[in-house]
């Protein structure tokens, strides 16, 4: 188990974590004592748990808006794989019928020439 001590609007906290963890706990801090500063000199001092909690409230509203856009990014591209898949379908199938058209000129001229030469 890791441990970290991590600093939240100027007071320690011993934390434990998975191993190889602690740094990655340590930015999840620093992006929160971010939070708490910055909410801090706009409101003042209102308490250390309004702060925290006024902080959490601004992270997960982040958090809420970046899924919404990952959603809609997902949805933007399964939209443009189907385009793609449903470009590449109609390609072959054009393909198809064109060598279809193909074959058949061919069997026209190979008659045409056997006709040309019985006369």
């Amino acid at each position: 188990m890791g441990q970290v001590v991590i600093n939240v609007n100027d007071r320690s906290f011993s934390m434990e974590c998975a191993d190889g963890e602690e740094d990655h706990l340590t930015d999840l801090a620093k992006l929160l004592d971010s939070q708490v500063k910055d909410i801090k000199s706009s409101v003042g001092e209102v308490g250390d748990i309004r702060l925290l909690v006024m902080a959490g409230l601004i992270i997960a509203d982040q958090l809420a808006e970046a899924l919404e856009r990952v959603e809609t990014l997902s949805g933007e591209i399964r939209g443009a794989h189907k385009t793609g898949t449903d470009a590449i379908e109609q390609s072959k199938q054009r393909e198809t019928a064109a060598a279809d058209r193909i074959e058949a000129a061919a069997k026209r001229l190979e008659q045409i020439s056997r006709l040309a030469r019985q006369s």
